[in-house]
This record gives C-alpha cells, sequence and structure tokens, in this order.
C-alpha cells in the first residue's frame, strides 16, 4: 500500500515540528515529571500557529479537518516523541462534536480554538474494561443534577478546564435485565465538590493520570451531551477511531526505537565486530521491521475503512491489539540490543520501554480484544 503526496506532506511536516519544537524538551520533562506552564503555552502557540492543533476537527470550527488517513499518518510522528509534548498539540475528544445550542459556543469551539482544554473522565475504581459497572450518579434535583462518584486514570486532569463526566442516571428494565442509564455531563473543573489529585504512574511521566472526586456537585440539566442514557452510544460513534490512532502513535514509537537500536549496533563492537553482524542482534531488527510494517500496513487498512463508513469492532480491535503489542515487543527488543546502555536515562528507549507499557490497558485491555475478535470469529463459523 502506497502512500498520497498528501499522505507524505503531513507526515514530514508533522515530523519536522515533532524534531524542532517537541522532542528537545523531552529530558527535562521527563527528570520533572511536569511541564513549566509558560512552556506548554509556548508549544500550544507553536503548535496552533504551524496547523498541528486540533487537527482531527472540522475545518468550519476553526480545526485541521484531517480525515482518518492523513490523521493516522500525523499521529505516526506525533509518537516519535513522549505523549506529555505530543498532547499539548490537542486532538480533542470528538465526543464533544455532540455539543449542541450553547455548549458549542461554551465547550467545543474553545476547545478547538486552544482557549479551554478537556478531559474524559470514564474509568472509575470498580470499572475498567466493563465500563457498564460505573458508580458515578447523577440524581436530577430541579433544573440541576447532583453528581457524586470517584474517576480514576483521567488523562490531563490538572490541565483541563471541564471535564466530560459519565454517570448513572437511571436504571431501565429490558428483557435481558436491569440495565444502567448512562448518561454523558459537560461539567466545569472550578464547580464546587470537584477534587482532582494526581497519580503516581511508571510511564508517560510529564502528562499526569488523576483521580477525580465528585461529592455533590451540582451541574446543570443543559450540560447533558446528548440524550439522557445515550452517553455509550455518543461514545461508540468514535471509539473506532481512537483504537487505530493508538496503533498508529505506536509505530512512531516503535520506529525511533527501531533507528536507535540499529545505530547502536553499527557502532558498538564486540568480540571484533560491530554486534549488528551478529544474528542474536540482526534478526532482532529484521523482526522490529516486519511488524512495524505489518502494523502500519493494518492502520492505514482501518483508516480508509473508517472513511468508507465499513470498519468492523472486530477490525479495530485487531489493530489496536497488535499495534500495540508490537509496540512493547520492539522497545523490549531494543532494550536487548543496547544492553546495560538500554536501560540507563542517558538514552530515551527505556523511556519508551516504560511508556508503552499502557497501550495494552487503555483503550481497551489486550484481554478485551482478544475476546471481543474470537466472539467475533466464532459468530462466524457457527457449529
Amino acid at each position: 500500500m502506497s502512500i498520497t503526496d498528501e499522505q507524505r506532506m503531513v507526515a514530514e511536516g508533522v515530523r519536522a515540528f515533532v524534531e524542532t519544537e517537541l522532542r528537545p524538551h523531552e529530558k527535562a520533562v521527563e527528570e520533572a515529571d511536569a511541564i513549566p506552564d509558560e512552556l506548554f503555552d509556548e508549544l500550544k502557540q507553536k503548535a496552533i500557529k504551524a496547523g498541528y492543533y486540533a487537527i482531527n476537527m472540522p475545518e468550519d470550527l476553526g480545526g485541521g479537518g484531517l480525515g482518518q488517513s492523513l490523521r493516522c499518518m500525523a499521529e505516526i510522528e506525533f509518537g516519535r516523541t513522549s505523549r506529555a509534548l505530543n498532547i499539548i498539540c490537542n486532538r480533542p475528544a470528538p465526543i464533544l462534536l455532540a455539543c449542541e445550542g450553547d455548549q458549542i459556543e461554551t465547550y467545543l469551539k474553545p476547545v478547538v480554538k486552544g482557549e479551554r482544554w478537556e478531559c474524559f473522565a470514564l474509568t472509575e475504581p470498580g470499572a475498567g474494561s466493563d465500563a457498564r459497572q460505573i458508580a458515578t450518579k447523577a440524581v436530577r434535583d430541579g433544573d440541576d443534577f447532583v453528581i457524586n462518584g470517584e474517576k480514576i486514570f483521567i488523562t490531563m486532569a490538572l490541565r483541563a478546564d471541564f471535564i466530560i463526566v459519565f454517570a448513572v442516571t437511571g436504571v431501565d428494565e429490558t428483557p435481558k435485565g436491569a440495565r444502567k442509564r448512562i448518561t454523558a455531563f459537560l461539567v466545569d473543573k472550578d464547580t464546587p465538590g470537584i477534587t482532582v489529585s494526581p497519580i503516581h504512574v511508571v510511564g508517560n511521566r510529564g502528562m499526569k493520570s488523576c483521580a477525580i472526586s465528585f461529592a455533590d456537585v451540582r451541574v446543570p440539566a443543559r450540560n447533558m451531551l446528548g440524550a439522557e442514557g445515550g452517553g455509550f452510544q455518543i461514545a461508540k460513534n468514535w471509539i473506532f477511531s481512537g483504537r487505530v490512532m493508538l496503533a498508529a502513535n505506536c509505530i512512531g514509537v516503535a520506529e525511533r526505537c527501531m533507528g536507535i537500536a540499529a545505530q547502536y549496533a553499527n557502532t558498538r563492537r564486540a568480540f571484533g565486530q560491530t554486534i549488528g553482524q551478529f544474528q542474536g542482534t540482526s534478526f532482532k531488527l529484521a523482526d522490529m521491521a516486519v511488524e512495524i510494517h505489518a502494523t502500519r500496513l493494518m492502520v492505514l487498512d482501518a483508516a480508509a475503512k473508517m472513511e468508507a463508513g465499513t470498519l468492523t469492532q472486530r477490525e479495530a480491535s485487531q489493530v489496536n491489539l497488535f499495534g500495540s503489542e508490537m509496540a512493547g515487543r520492539v522497545t523490549d527488543n531494543a532494550m536487548q540490543i543496547l544492553g546495560g546502555m538500554g536501560v540507563t536515562r542517558d538514552w530515551p528507549i527505556e523511556r519508551m520501554w516504560r511508556d508503552v507499557r499502557v497501550e495494552r490497558i487503555w483503550e481497551g485491555t489486550s484481554e478485551i480484544h482478544r475476546d471481543i475478535i474470537s466472539k467475533d470469529i466464532l459468530r462466524e463459523f457457527p457449529a
């Protein structure tokens, strides 16, 4: 599958921006586990000026208007630096496109313009892969809803101006039993009763995952996003895209790792020759190249199908599963090639090795994706 001139132009532009504007700050961000506000704002303005901000949002809203195939090319290049830095080029949660009326001017447009920032709060201590188990409740009280509950592992919650919160607003009886009515809300973070606490995790330093608690948080009913009970339905409209873009991001990480490992293998000498001459090393590089290429083909195929409206849940899971696990294997083999140097902070390999571990978890665990894929296969070939 060859890429078009337009895809190549997008990739080259984003790569140049990543290398000149973002990557130089990697080490400082990693060591501080933070991005200073001044630097964050400076890089955000550069991203806006360069046209690499809100690239997934429609042009008529001020976004980049990139289709899925072009977006994938950009995501591959964003993967060549840390998420803490590449996320500054915000690709807003597509669920915000469900905004209506005053929500468009208050939430959607300011996010696209870089004036406000959102975070997506679904996961809870007792509800991860099985999102139907969320316990956060929103109870109607006149013209408001009162929200109580806990969310966890919420990315960018410290930076966010408002939170897209999923909460239970009731229970419906269905032929299959009781079913929670899950609704999305737009909640300003400075609303009384909200507490945001950072969580220390193994990777993606500087980006900050957080826990958010809601204690009698009063939200106007007009801040409901979509219909009551329709939270999952509007989220599902864009879930495939998130899984494919994750795999695209993993390609960038893996390609950078492979390049570092190959250069080291061509330099480091042992037993009278460069270590790249040993098959124990060179075969690892060959496996990296094959898996990266396979992931790229899967990603571009999935992007084309998303644009055509034909991508299935199984295919999205296959791309996510293969891409996330590929990144884990590539970073691990790159670390093995570098040996002792690979586990030092003098080289970026150990950071990438830590960072990619969560890729097998946060857009659906590997186990969930295998369950989706296998069940579809079993339906395809009944007894």
